[in-house]
């Protein structure tokens, strides 16, 4: 008796694994400076992931990207490139058009190449908790240790390996693990699954707490609030619980409720009473976005302009810049070069028509994000519905305090190309790419 021997099939890994690539180098600390130098090597990565996603879709000789998606993800090119012939010169033009292209057309497109089915995006959700369980493990130990951030004249704010000079880097981090991990824990996947998920929610709570964003503190709360009413009446009390237990474990446990931290939160609601220099700067680059859209208020200034028309528009209520230091780096004075707003930001760089173009994008993901969500309410993909509504969401609240740049950014590029993923092919009744 003779027995053939087959050959052995060789190891296929899922092409998502090119998206979680970038994570992983987000994880990697920089070299202090870094971030000055424009692209990191997170940036380079995903460069590498849009040539896969584009080579594999020419391999396998099928359209790449339904009509929908087409519209819907290219709607951005047009103000983008109207602006670019507005900026002071063509090479401010083009790295200004390369950026905004990158984060919001050509990286979410390969992502939703890349996403398979649902599997795959839950494996994309999860390294997007474990990113945010990391950076916010090298979080909390720099609050603990005085090595982070300089925050009132103490070294305790929490950055990751992002360093000072991207402070939001971190709770930006930890808030789209904590969106991913809540989705995760209010689906229908087995048990083992939820209750890993429900111990990272409770988990990055700490992080997300000393990092001192107010922007990410009210972008996580109206989010989570939103994924449990969307996820139901039973699953949203548990939830509430669960996190009630664990701010008291918090506060009165570990102390997490110091002095500082109670008056970041109580200065929340203290933006118009007594705002402080942070808060001042804010408003006054707000104007002056404002007052750059109605002097130019269909194109706008141009691309990569807001910091050379700034002054002209800006009150002397703005300071020369933020302090920065800390966390291994030295201390820096930071400009403002930008209005920290990104509505705003586009509507002074990219006038009506560039703004109209992206916030038209994100609402039509939006649309058909929630649209998929009501379709699986009461089955499988819940919990993907829930991750890629959240995250839009968090986004879209967030973009009204922050707007892009930092080493962080290609991260929004990856949470976009997720969201539009569920939106324009996860949402279909099978869940596959092969939908589109």
């Amino acid at each position: 008796m003779s027995f053939a021997l087959s050959p052995a099939r060789p190891l296929r890994l899922p092409p998502v694994l090119a998206a979680v690539a970038v994570l992983a180098v987000l994880a990697l600390p920089l070299a202090p400076g870094g971030e000055e130098s424009g692209a990191g090597p997170a940036d380079a990565v995903s460069a590498l992931v849009v040539l896969y996603a584009a080579l594999r879709a020419v391999r396998e000789r099928r359209r790449p990207l339904s009509a929908t998606a087409a519209v819907v993800l290219g709607m951005p090119v047009v103000g983008l490139a109207v602006a670019a012939m507005g900026a002071a010169s063509p090479g401010a033009g083009v790295t200004g058009l390369g950026r905004y292209l990158q984060v919001f057309v050509l990286v979410p497109a390969a992502v939703v190449l890349l996403v398979r089915d649902r599997a795959d995006f839950r494996l994309l959700a999860w390294s997007f908790v474990g990113l945010a369980v990391w950076q916010g493990a090298v979080g909390v130990h720099q609050y603990v240790t005085g090595t982070g951030a300089s925050y009132q004249g103490e070294e305790i704010r929490a950055v990751g390996t992002f360093g000072p000079q991207d402070v939001m880097g971190m709770a930006t981090v930890v808030s789209f693990g904590l969106v991913c991990a809540l989705g995760l824990t209010l689906g229908h996947s087995p048990v083992r699954q939820r209750v890993a998920a429900g111990a990272c929610t409770l988990g990055l709570l700490l992080p997300l707490a000393v990092s001192f964003s107010r922007g990410a503190w009210i972008a996580t709360v109206l989010t989570c609030g939103v994924q449990l009413a969307l996820a139901g009446l039973r699953r949203a009390l548990k939830a509430v619980a669960a996190a009630v237990a664990a701010g008291v474990v918090l506060v009165g446990g570990f102390g997490v409720g110091t002095a500082m931290l109670q008056e970041r939160l109580s200065s929340i609601g203290q933006v118009t009473d007594a705002p402080d220099q942070s808060v001042v700067d804010r408003y006054t680059l707000w104007a002056a976005a404002t007052g750059m859209w109605r002097e130019h208020p269909v194109t706008g200034v141009g691309l990569k302009n807001f910091p050379a028309y700034r002054d002209a528009h800006a009150s002397l209520a703005l300071s020369s810049g933020s302090d920065t230091e800390g966390a291994g780096a030295a201390y820096r004075k930071q400009p403002l070069l930008s209005p920290h707003n990104m509505y705003l930001l586009v509507l002074s760089e990219q006038g009506l028509l560039g703004l109209l173009a992206l916030a038209g994008s994100w609402l039509a993901l939006l649309a058909c994000g929630l649209r998929g969500l009501w379709r699986v309410r009461a089955g499988d993909g819940l919990d993907c519905a829930l991750v890629g509504c959240g995250l839009l969401i968090w986004q879209l609240v967030d973009f009204g305090y922050a707007d892009i740049g930092g080493p962080s950014t290609v991260l929004t590029a990856v949470v976009f190309g997720a969201v539009a993923w569920w939106a324009l092919v996860g949402a279909e009744p099978d869940g596959k790419a092969a939908a589109r």
